[in-house]
């Protein structure tokens, strides 16, 4: 990297960045990033127009440009988890060791948990996450310092508890406040009602019309489980997906995540209501739901699919080069189908579709669009031969091979360096083993 100022400046963001000749689309151009974060020039010829106006110029020579990743469900502070809790059933997991864990969650321990997930996906070529978890504002205050975009939510349950129902709604629009206060483009609320079985009817209906009245996304699990949809028809005679139609929570707002157990008729009701869909395929096999997400099925009825990585405690990480090529296994496994979900359009789920999902742009690299791009290093084991880049990123590589990461025009890597790492590393595992032993104690 060749740069007029201070090496450690190239981090700091509001500066213009010439990105000189990297490979794009199979093309060697320069992108010319403007000082808003635009992308204002990109061709073959761009350093000879914008040389002298770049405050730093990037040799991208041997690398690769690709939009940045966007990771549509994941629980950013559950990286505190990670390990705490592998190897057992669903129910029992959540019950005997997750949610007794979180009941002793402090707004420290979120903002720590966070800023490590950010540090992971950052390292990972991730630069824009849907979040759903406890203690957000803490969480938003992470998200801002690190330069990444979200959108973020406070997990909704009420257990059909009208109190608690009363207090879920009090979080949930002293989140959305916050987060307006804050006036941040990069960071967006959303409401979150966690599932059809930990949310009442009535509270679906009040986030429903919450997302409606602020313009804001609704976040929910959606059909992970068979038994959650068989306990779905037994209450309510109707299936998860029908119920959730019935409560006004499909629309173009909503972000269903799994939806495993969706049947034909489900997808197309997600399809017509333009819902987007989060597919995590490794948390999904790890926590053996037995079905993959219908891929196919949601692809005919029109839904927007995405990929995401659900939290660190049941994935075990956060990134998503990995989850593409999960993802595109277990359809082609699951489905009998050695041609269901190619690389293209898995590249495309966790890129274009993802931004698409949580409305930041179309997540492409073009003229006028935000600079939310990442630079492969192409001179690595995992991309040699380089017959075809899309598919060496998507069945090839993990995250290590991103070398450079740069978020609305600030560079949040930079030759796989990310200012504050051994502060946050530090940090982090301090709060998770004080999480820890605040649960033991109990």
């Amino acid at each position: 990297m060749n740069e007029y100022k201070e090496y450690s400046d190239i981090y700091r963001g509001g500066a213009s960045i010439l990105i000189a000749g990297v490979l794009l689309n199979g093309k060697t151009v320069d992108i010319f990033i403007s000082a808003d974060g635009k992308i204002e020039d990109l061709s073959e010829n761009t350093r000879t127009v914008h040389r002298s106006d770049a405050e730093f110029i990037i040799d991208a020579s041997g690398k690769i440009a690709l939009p940045g990743l966007v990771n549509t469900h994941t629980h950013a502070a559950m990286t505190l988890l990670r390990g705490y809790a592998d190897d057992m059933h669903l129910h029992e997991w959540l019950t005997e060791k997750i949610w007794p864990l979180e009941a002793h969650l402090t707004g420290e321990d979120v903002y720590w948990g966070t800023k490590l997930a950010c540090l992971e996906m950052i390292k990972s070529g991730t630069v824009a996450f849907n979040d759903m978890y406890f203690f957000m504002e803490d969480a938003a205050r992470a998200v801002d310092e690190t330069g990444m975009k979200a959108v973020l939510s406070h997990g909704f349950i009420d257990f059909g508890n009208e109190e608690k129902r009363d207090s879920e709604i009090a979080s949930t629009k002293k989140l959305i406040s916050y987060i307006k206060s804050m006036n941040n483009p990069r960071i967006k609320g959303a409401v979150g009602p966690h599932a059809p079985y930990t949310v009442s009817k009535d509270a679906l209906e009040w986030c429903s019309a919450y997302s409606e009245e602020e313009d804001i996304k609704l976040h929910i699990h959606l059909s992970e489980t068979e038994k959650e949809v068989n306990d779905c028809i037994n209450e309510h005679a109707m299936r998860p997906a029908e119920l959730l139609d019935k409560c006004n929570c499909l629309s173009s707002r909503t972000i269903a995540a799994h939806c495993c157990w969706l049947d034909e008729k489900e997808c197309r009701i997600l399809g017509k209501k333009g819902v987007h869909v989060s597919h995590n395929p490794a948390s999904n096999m790890k926590l053996a739901v037995n079905r993959a997400m219908p891929y196919q099925w949601l692809k005919d009825a029109g839904a927007n699919v995405t990929l995401g990585t659900d939290g660190c405690s049941s994935n075990n990480n956060l990134d998503l080069s990995e989850e593409m090529k999960t993802a595109a296994l277990l359809q082609k496994f699951y489905w009998n189908s050695d041609t269901l979900l190619p690389a293209g359009e898995t590249l495309a789920m966790a890129t274009s579709a993802g931004k698409k999902a949580l409305g930041f742009g179309n997540g492409r690299i073009e003229q006028g669009e935000a600079a939310d791009i990442i630079l492969i290093d192409r001179n690595c084991a995992c991309m040699t031969p380089l017959h075809n880049p899309v598919s060496n990123v998507v069945y090839s590589c993990n995250g290590n091979a991103v070398n450079t990461v740069i978020c609305d025009g600030r560079v949040l890597m930079s030759e796989r360096e990310v200012p504050g790492e051994e502060e946050i590393l530090s940090r982090a595992e301090m709060v998770a083993e004080s999480l820890v032993g605040r649960a033991k104690e109990e």
